[in-house]
């Protein structure tokens, strides 16, 4: 009789232990799955230990593990990548560029090419090419008319000898279009090959609500004309909703580091967004995305990019020729002669007049020429006669 009296009570601790093991289970799971698919890869356990070892120590299997985990990455990667460009492709921006010249028509390619709508401007008559690119073309330089194409982003392709009178030109069209609409400003972008100087012309002359993004791709249509994958895009978010970034505030070595911190902390906003959307073009196309501030850009690149164009110069007034018997070296002369000299004159002119410090390299250069032809001299003199 008792034992029929415990019947209900053993059921129920039958019925409590297979809940328990049912819960242990899916924990389990639970676990096994977010380790496998969500948990970040180095946090993964390595099972090495279980591996038994070689005579040199190392344990076998290592690298077929390392490998399986470096697929993994890929795989991960490939993933982002795919949800990043649908997302961009769901919002593609319209850009318009000012000055349709050939560096002008080399980026528009790029940007249609990524399902961007184009929009340019020039004083020239580029409608028949604009037109073979799918480029809406705006003739006569009407400002008025380019800016009620509702831009996202607005290129400035103009040489570096017209640059500030381009800006005078498009300030007060922006100033104008501010009270007229409530539409945000266009993010302004310059692409020089100097910095300093267009950066501190658009910061004096646009109004306050424009955001700045000064660039410099360092390659153009003959450099890249198969690809930009793996070439320099420099870049410098100079100012992003109102904030202007200061690179006087810290030591050089931190300034890149902490300007990506402060323009980028914080809610993410579309001024932010924008930005980064734009940035994306270069990033998609393999470029190599080097954060520098414009001084630290034009200190660099009057020891490269100066000193390129002025030795090609300097090179291309000896007259130089092929011979038959050129060597490898000599032959790479020549193509440095011709690849400077192919740029215009204003070009390099740009490049001397508007970094502060191209006349430290060349006054480098005249010193390291009189001592390279003194010391050839005091050889010869020490030879016996």
């Amino acid at each position: 009789q008792s034992s029929l009296n415990n019947r209900p009570m053993v059921g129920r601790y039958r019925t409590f232990i297979f809940l328990l093991v049912a819960l242990a289970v899916s924990l389990a799971t639970a676990w096994s799955t977010y380790s496998l698919y969500c948990r970040p890869l180095y946090y993964r356990p390595k099972p090495l230990a279980s591996m038994s070892s070689n005579s040199n120590g190392v344990a076998v299997g290592k690298l077929e593990e390392m490998k399986q985990r470096e697929a993994e990455l890929i795989r991960s990667l490939d993933i982002v990548r795919q949800e990043k460009l649908a997302l961009l492709r769901q919002r593609p921006l319209t850009i318009g560029i000012v000055g349709f010249g050939r560096f002008g028509q080399f980026m528009a390619r790029t940007f249609v090419k990524q399902h961007h709508k184009v929009v340019a401007i020039s004083r020239s008559d580029y409608s028949d090419v604009a037109q073979g690119m799918g480029v809406t073309h705006i003739s006569g330089m009407n400002l008025h008319k380019f800016l009620q194409e509702d831009l996202d982003v607005i290129v400035l392709a103009v040489s570096i000898m017209s640059f500030r009178e381009t800006v005078l030109q498009l300030a007060p069209s922006l100033l104008e279009a501010s009270k007229n609409t409530t539409r945000v400003l266009p993010l302004v972008v310059d692409v020089l090959s100097v910095k300093e100087h267009p950066r501190n012309i658009l910061l004096t002359h646009l109004p306050k609500d424009c955001d700045i993004l000064c660039t410099h791709p360092m390659f153009g249509p003959d450099s890249a004309q198969h690809g930009w994958s793996g070439l320099n895009f420099v870049y410098e978010r100079t100012r992003i909703d109102g904030v202007t970034w200061d690179c006087n505030k810290l030591p050089p070595n931190r300034q890149q580091k902490q300007q990506g911190e402060e323009m980028m902390n914080g809610s993410l906003t579309e001024g932010k967004d924008r930005v980064e959307r734009f940035l994306s073009i270069w990033e998609e196309e393999g470029c190599r995305m080097v954060q520098l501030s414009c001084v630290e850009h034009d200190e660099y690149a009057a020891n490269s990019q100066f000193i390129t164009h002025l030795m090609g110069r300097i090179l291309g007034k000896q007259g130089l020729s092929p011979t038959p018997i050129d060597t490898k070296g000599f032959e790479n002369v020549l193509k440095l002669v011709q690849t400077t000299t192919a740029d215009s004159f204003d070009l390099f002119y740009g490049l001397y007049k508007y970094n502060p410090n191209s006349m430290d390299t060349v006054n480098n250069l005249r010193s390291a020429m009189d001592e390279v032809v003194l010391n050839l001299k005091k050889v010869e003199e020490a030879e016996p006669n």
